[in-house]
């Protein structure tokens, strides 16, 4: 079959990397893709978000499957669109609809949908411009650090920890004067977890789900996550925090009730759904949900599953996905991610990049490169992501750092100790 995946970066990458290897796949696009994703098909430079675009490309290339990567497309109803138009509503799409993409795509209705269903989560409240003295009486009682989070989508960048309640006030204040852009017109306030991160992720045709592998992620830019947040510096899968005990109270308390919840409030969900977690104690609290994978813990949890990935979407699309046996790596992913100098702030662009035929023990997810001329450049802040599969977690640590070290380009960076606190 001709499957189209949308999206440019490390997870989309990915995507491809694995659907490529099924017998089912006859020809693969990525749109726009990225420097790395021509090595598994035809990288067509549209933009996810057009979407007579993205009809014009299904129909001219016969296209019998759509994986939809980013969150973006889904919360504007690209799923939506295709069921509403005659000559693509037979076309499966590997993503929510709107109505369940809000899950990701406001905080606000994330916190009432966990409160309606009884889904464990950090107490919240939240706030407008009409209802802005009331955000600020709030803060004075509230217990530090505090949390600001945008309704909306911020490119990451909404989510803000203040360490005392003037920090706290003054950012309200500018979140809710428009520092985010729509996003923040509404701001969620939340309870700060002292606890540990890590993600969860489901594959769901709306009535049946399979468990994927979990993995934890790090956002900060400096050693030791220290410095300013960023898009993903790393991942690694296993989580050994996450041991067989903890998953199961994940999945009683939290993803259980979330599809059961989803089905009650007759959303109709099929796709990825990422828990973002906090294990606190023993216990698992529920920080997020988002409406597809993580970027870069698909680069990490991908390699780790064996089944065939189309095989899988296939089922889901057709809702019958319990026929369906996850098959799970034993071994343990690394993913180290090389981002451009500058990042997260203003970062470079257009350097040529060098060495990546010299990685040993690792795959290279491109993210943010560009192909120019025959060669690799720049072209984003997180470049490329380099994943080492193997028997222990120190050994594919070890790996993905030594390979990332084998790539070159002008004000590279990368941290060397992602997931070493881990071992």
């Amino acid at each position: 079959m001709n499957i189209l995946i949308l999206g440019s970066g490390g997870r989309e990458s990915a995507f491809a990397w694995k659907v490529r290897q099924s017998a089912l796949c006859e020809q693969l696009f990525i749109a726009p893709g990225n420097g790395g994703t021509g090595a598994y098909g035809k990288n067509v430079n549209i933009d996810p978000n057009n979407f007579e675009a993205v009809k014009a490309l299904v129909l001219k290339e016969k296209i019998e499957l759509v994986v939809v990567g980013p969150e973006e497309p889904l919360v504007n109803g690209i799923h939506d669109f295709f069921l509403e138009d005659e000559a693509l509503a037979n076309i499966p799409v590997i993503g929510p609809k709107k109505e369940g993409a809000i899950l990701e795509g406001s905080k606000d209705f994330s916190k009432q949908f966990m409160a309606r269903h009884g889904i464990p989560t950090p107490g919240s409240q939240s706030f407008t411009n009409e209802n802005l003295q009331e955000g600020l009486a709030y803060l004075d009682n509230h217990s530090l650090p505090i949390v600001l989070k945008a309704d909306g989508l911020a490119a990451g960048k909404g989510v803000l920890i203040c360490q005392s309640i003037e920090e706290a006030k003054e950012e309200l204040q500018l979140m809710l004067g428009g520092k985010f852009g729509a996003a923040g017109s509404l701001v969620v306030i939340e309870e700060y977890l002292n606890g540990i991160e890590l993600s969860v992720f489901v594959l769901t045709d709306g009535d049946n789900y399979v468990v994927l592998p979990e993995a934890k992620d790090y956002k900060k830019i400096g050693v030791a996550d220290s410095g300013l947040n960023t898009g993903g510096m790393g991942s690694v899968s296993p989580v050994p925090f996450a041991d067989a005990e903890f998953l199961k109270k994940v999945e009683e308390r939290i993803i259980l009730p979330t599809i059961s919840g989803l089905k009650k409030d007759n959303i109709d969900y099929t796709g990825f759904i990422f828990f973002g977690l906090f294990k606190v104690g023993d216990d698992p609290l529920i920080i997020e949900y988002n409406c597809r994978m993580g970027d870069p813990e698909t680069e990490s949890v991908i390699p780790r599953i064996e089944n065939d990935l189309v095989e899988l979407f296939i089922a889901v699309a057709e809702k019958k996905l319990q026929y369906q046996q996850l098959k799970i790596s034993a071994k343990n992913a690394a993913t180290v991610m090389i981002v451009a100098g500058g990042y997260p702030g203003d970062y470079e662009k257009g350097k040529y990049i060098t060495g990546i035929d010299n990685i040993r023990n690792s795959t290279a997810f491109h993210a943010g490169t560009v192909t120019e001329g025959g060669m690799i450049k720049t072209n984003g802040g997180r470049v490329i992501a380099i994943t080492s599969l193997q028997d222990t977690q120190f050994e594919a640590l070890q790996s993905a750092t030594a390979d990332a070290a084998r790539i070159y380009f002008d004000g590279k960076y990368f941290r060397e100790d992602i997931g070493f606190d881990l071992v």
